[in-house]
């Protein structure tokens, strides 16, 4: 945290006024090769430990984790004993989990602490979360007592709060200096971030009272109170606010930062766009996966992760199988009189599941995102209900007539048209219903919700086409 120790003395001791010149950009970014890719792998192979050094030394550090990543085991083992020292710091929080905890078993203690201490405070955090207990408390024991009591404050709060997302360095003034004064002291200063946007304004108990964005403090005059810049509208974001809601304020209120406050009001640290965009991205993916039934799964694992983590949903889906299945033997008799009826269920099934499948999809995007809350929740599950009726008689005119035509019977046409309203109506039902109960249950919706929709429009289409044809047909 770094508040000037000036609530005694207003002044600012500045030795020079000037700026040092900006140094040159780098030319953008272009996206990884395969030709890069397989440079490094042939450096590797010889054992040129210097040559992967500079192959890689102007790369940002994303795409040498993305290397890093794209090496098979023993590749990755080689890289990091060429060149494991004289890694970038940076590249750690870039990797994938599994990954890191891999390169960083062939890390020293010594580069591991020099690791966390040249990483901002949130880089830091994010890298010492996912180590044993052990390893991370050698490594917090060698770090500086200040440092150190950041970084365990931080470790504190829940895992997907706002007081582990957040940067502990930040920079804060008080309200009675001028533009010039804090300019100066940006100046004057060597221990202030590096990239920050805002500075905040606070009272001598460390309370936030304001925000100023630097756009401000450029255009202004020096003699100016910071004070009279300060937009009161700033967020405060307490610091056990799960991620995902602090990324819907960003959103929300176009943010380019926010500050993190505990339960005394005093400003810990804040929150950055970075920060936010991995949490979006994260939370999207997550979502995605546990959809499909996948789960915490990367493309990194192994065959035995990969499998352990799909084979319960896979068991799942084997018991609500069954289900449906039971519901078709009880209408064995009629399929035996009637084939056609075999022939056309997978119709009524596979219908009445995608149609499930796009309202649920919907329901927990808008839970996701808060779209769907309960001033809107009945006038949206209104309209779910009246799209699967709609849907339910265009497609019944469709099926019935190809039907029809197919077996050369109207009836038949009649009862599959009958079935398929009555599946794509629940299908909106259960779509809708199902993910909003789960969420009241306190149940994340995209964990549980597939699996229950596609049993339900499962056992309805085949029961609705089924009965009705054994009593109309039969």
């Amino acid at each position: 945290m770094f508040l000037p120790r000036l609530w005694m003395n207003k002044g600012v001791d500045v030795s020079s006024n000037q700026i040092e010149p900006a140094q040159e950009g780098n030319s953008a970014l272009e996206a990884l090769t395969s030709e890069e890719l397989d440079n490094i792998r042939d450096l590797v192979s010889l054992g040129d430990g210097s040559a992967v050094l500079a192959a890689i030394n102007d790369m940002h550090e994303s795409d040498i984790a993305e290397i890093i990543s794209l090496l098979t085991y023993d590749q990755r083992l080689a890289f990091m004993a060429l060149v494991g020292v004289d890694i970038p710091s940076a590249v750690f929080p870039e990797l994938d989990e599994s990954i890191r905890d891999e390169v960083i078993e062939f890390v020293d203690l010594e580069k591991m602490v020099a690791t966390v201490q040249e990483l901002d405070s949130d880089d830091a955090v994010f890298v010492l979360e996912d180590m044993d207990e052990e390893d991370r408390q050698q490594i917090l024991r060698k770090i500086p007592r200040s440092s150190r009591l950041v970084l365990e404050r931080a470790l504190e709060f829940p895992e997907d709060s706002a007081g582990r997302l957040m940067q502990s360095e930040f920079i804060a003034v008080p309200p009675y200096w001028t533009v010039g004064q804090t300019i100066d002291y940006l100046r004057a200063s060597d221990d202030l971030p590096t990239d920050f946007l805002e500075i905040y304004v606070t009272d001598p108990t460390y309370k936030p009272i304001g925000a100023v964005h630097l756009s401000q403090i450029l255009r202004a005059q020096r003699a100016e109170k910071i004070e009279s810049l300060t937009h009161d509208h700033f967020m405060l974001l307490q610091a056990d606010l799960d991620r995902e809601e602090v990324a819907r304020i960003f959103e929300r209120y176009h943010l380019v930062s926010a500050a993190v406050v505990g339960e005394d009001q005093r400003l810990l640290g804040v929150v950055t766009p970075d920060d936010v965009f991995e949490v979006i991205v994260e939370e999207a993916g997550e979502d995605i996966l546990l959809l499909g039934g996948v789960g915490d799964e990367a493309v990194t694992d192994s065959v035995y992760d990969t499998a352990r983590g799909r084979v319960s949903w896979l068991f799942l889906n084997l018991l609500t199988a069954i289900a449906a299945s039971i519901v078709i033997g009880w209408f064995d008799a009629s399929i035996e009189k009637m084939v056609a009826l075999a022939i056309l269920m997978p119709i009524v099934a596979s219908m009445g599941g995608n149609a499930g499948t796009q309202t649920l999809t919907i329901a927990v995007r808008g839970l996701a995102t808060q779209e769907l809350q309960a001033v809107n929740m009945v006038r949206v599950v209104y309209r779910e209900l009246g799209v699967g009726i709609l849907n339910g008689l265009v497609f019944a005119l469709v099926t019935g007539i190809v039907a029809a035509l197919w077996f050369d019977s109207a009836a038949l046409g009649a009862v599959l048209a009958a079935a398929m309203v009555v599946n794509l109506f629940v299908a909106a039902m259960a779509g809708i219903l199902i993910p909003i109960g789960l969420y009241r249950a306190g149940v994340d919706p995209a964990l549980a919700s597939t699996v229950f929709v596609t049993t339900v429009t499962d056992v309805i289409g085949f029961f609705a086409f089924l009965s009705f044809a054994t009593v109309f047909l039969i």
